[in-house]
C-alpha cells in the first residue's frame, strides 16, 4: 500500500500518484480506465494512449481465460503486446459475469495466476458483487465469502503485480464500512467499490454518495479508491470530492454503438442534435448530420472518440479544480445538470464532517454559488473552530455592521459562516465571495454559528445586529441573545 502517494487534497478529493511497478509507470489520479473489450476494440488501445493520453486501461481477464481465440495468444505474447498498449493494464476477474449470469468456472487463485501469467499490472480476485437492496442476511453472507477470497488472494504469489481488494456490502453503510476496513487489513493495493453500477444506472446518486462515504470511512486515506463501472463524466466531480481516484467504464464505446453523444450534463441522441456543443476534433470537423449519414462503423468510431474527449476533458477539469481548491464549486455546478445529481450533491454534504478532515484549511477563494454552499465543509470547520477562539468581556456585539465602543468586544458576522473575531476578517474562508442577494440557507447557517458561540460562552451577554435576517434564521438564535436590525433607528 506504499504504491500510492497523495499530492494535494480538496474536500476528500485528491491529486495522487499511483506507482505501478510491473508496468514501470506512475499514473496520475484521478483518472479514467477505459474498458477495452479484447474481442471488439472500437478505439485501439494505442490510440487511447497517443491521442487521449491514457496512462492506464482495464480489460477482462475472464474473457481472455475462456476465449478459444485469445487464450493462447495472450499467454504467448503477453497482454501488453496483444493489446498494443505501453501503459498500465488492470484486469477484472469475472465478477461482472458472476453478477450478470450467476456463475463462473474459475477460482480466485486460478484467475490471479492467469492474470500474472499474461502480464497484468493490476489483478483482481473473484469477489461476490452483492447488488443494492438485497436483504441483510444475503449481503452479510456474500460479504463473508468475499473477505475470505481477499484474504486468500493476499497469500498468492503475484510478484510485482498489484492486487485489488474489492469492497462490497450492498447498500448497508455499516457493512460497507466494515468491508472496507477488512480490505485494508489484507494489505492489498487497490480498493474498488463494487456493485455500484445498478445505482448509477438507476440515477440513485444520493444512495451512491452514502455508499462511497461509508466505504471511505473504513478505508481511511489508504488508496487508491476505484469506483467500478463509473464512466459518465457528469459524476466525476462528485465522486472525486467523496474520495474516489479511479474510474472505469465502457460507456464511451457502448454509447457510441447506440448513437449516443456524451456531454458533461448528460447524454444526447445523435439524431436529435443540430449542432455539436463541443470543441473536440470530432465536433469541429463534422456536423451532426454528417456523422448521422456515415456508415455504422465509421459513425461509431467517431462518436466513441468524441465520448473519450469529453471524458478525459472532465478528468482534467476535476484535476485542475482540486489543484485550484475549487472542487466543491465544480461539484455544485455539475449538480445543476440533472435532478438526480443534485440529490447526490446534497447527500454528499450530509457527510461534510467526514470531508472536512482532509479539506485544506486555506484556499484561494470560497464562492457561495447556491444554498447548498451553506453546508460545505468550510462552514462546518469555521463553526467548530469557535471552540478555540476566546471571547473577551461580558458584553459582546455580533454585527454585520461596524464596531461599537459601547461593548467590551465586537465580532463580525458573515453568512453562512456566522460570527468571527475581526482580526480574522482577511483569512480564508471569511474572504468568501457571496451574492448581494443572500439566500435563507446562508442566514440560517450563520444563525447556527451564533448559537454555537453562545453555547460555548453561557455567561457572556451577546447582542446580534443583523441585516434583515429572515424569521427562519432568527428563530435559530438563542433567546438570550438581544436582536437589533442593522438599519433600525436607536
Amino acid at each position: 500500500m506504499t504504491n500510492f502517494e497523495v499530492r494535494q487534497y480538496d474536500a476528500a478529493g485528491r491529486l495522487g500518484e499511483l506507482t505501478v511497478p510491473r508496468a514501470g509507470v506512475t499514473v496520475e489520479t484521478p483518472t479514467i480506465l477505459p474498458v477495452v473489450n479484447p474481442h471488439v476494440q472500437t478505439v485501439a488501445p494505442a490510440t487511447l494512449e497517443s491521442e487521449f493520453g491514457a496512462e492506464i486501461l482495464i480489460t477482462n481477464s475472464y474473457i481472455l481465460h475462456g476465449s478459444e481465440d485469445l487464450r493462447e495468444p495472450v499467454l504467448e505474447q503477453g497482454l501488453h503486446d496483444l493489446l498494443g498498449f505501453d501503459g498500465a493494464i488492470m484486469t477484472d476477474s469475472g465478477s461482472f459475469q458472476l453478477a450478470e449470469y450467476g456463475d463462473i468456472d474459475v477460482t480466485t487463485e486460478e484467475i490471479l495466476q492467469f492474470q500474472h501469467e499474461i502480464g497484468s499490472d493490476i489483478g483482481t480476485p473473484v469477489d461476490i458483487p452483492t447488488p443494492p437492496d438485497v436483504d441483510r442476511e444475503r449481503a452479510t453472507e456474500e460479504l463473508k465469502t468475499t473477505q475470505e477470497r481477499l484474504e486468500h488472494a493476499a497469500t498468492v504469489d503475484t510478484g510485482e503485480m498489484l492486487v485489488s481488494a474489492p469492497v462490497q456490502g450492498s447498500t448497508y453503510p455499516d457493512l460497507r464500512e466494515r468491508a472496507a476496513a477488512d480490505a485494508v487489513a489484507t494489505g492489498l493495493d487497490v480498493f474498488p467499490l463494487g456493485a455500484v453500477v445498478p445505482l448509477m444506472n438507476e440515477y440513485r446518486y444520493a444512495d451512491l454518495a452514502d455508499v462511497v462515504a461509508a466505504c471511505k470511512r473504513g478505508l481511511g486515506e489508504v488508496g487508491p479508491v476505484h469506483l467500478f463501472g463509473a464512466g459518465h463524466p457528469m459524476m466525476f466531480a462528485m465522486a472525486a470530492a467523496l474520495g474516489c481516484d479511479l474510474f472505469d467504464s465502457a460507456a464511451y464505446a457502448l454509447y457510441a454503438r447506440d448513437d449516443r453523444y456524451l456531454t458533461v450534463q448528460g447524454t444526447e441522441l445523435l439524431s436529435e442534435l443540430t449542432y455539436f456543443p463541443c470543441h473536440c476534433p470530432v465536433c469541429t470537423d463534422h456536423a451532426p448530420a454528417e456523422l448521422d449519414a456515415m456508415d455504422a462503423d465509421q459513425r461509431e468510431e467517431l462518436l466513441a472518440r468524441h465520448n473519450l474527449h469529453v471524458t478525459y476533458g472532465e478528468i482534467r477539469t476535476v484535476k485542475q479544480a482540486i489543484r485550484s481548491g475549487n472542487l466543491m464549486e465544480l461539484v455544485d455546478s455539475r449538480a445543476r445538470g440533472h435532478p438526480a445529481m443534485l440529490d447526490g450533491y446534497r447527500a454528499l454534504l450530509d457527510h461534510a464532517e467526514q470531508l472536512e478532515r482532509t479539506d485544506p484549511v486555506s484556499k484561494d477563494a470560497f464562492f457561495y454559488t447556491s444554498n447548498e454552499s451553506a453546508r460545505r465543509p468550510e462552514v462546518r470547520r469555521h463553526q467548530d473552530r469557535l471552540e478555540r477562539l476566546p471571547v473577551e468581556g461580558n458584553e459582546v456585539l455580533l454585527t454585520e455592521g461596524s464596531s461599537s465602543a459601547r461593548y467590551d468586544e465586537t465580532w463580525g458576522v458573515l453568512p453562512p459562516f456566522g460570527p468571527y473575531p475581526r482580526e480574522l476578517a482577511d483569512t480564508y474562508p471569511l474572504t468568501a465571495e457571496t451574492p448581494n442577494q443572500t439566500d435563507r440557507a446562508a442566514y440560517e447557517a450563520a444563525a447556527d454559528g451564533v448559537r454555537r458561540l453562545v453555547e460555548l460562552h453561557p455567561d457572556v451577554s451577546f447582542t446580534l445586529v443583523h441585516d434583515d435576517w429572515p424569521a427562519t434564521a432568527l428563530d435559530r438564535v438563542p433567546d438570550s441573545v438581544r436582536l437589533r436590525a442593522l438599519h433600525a433607528r436607536d
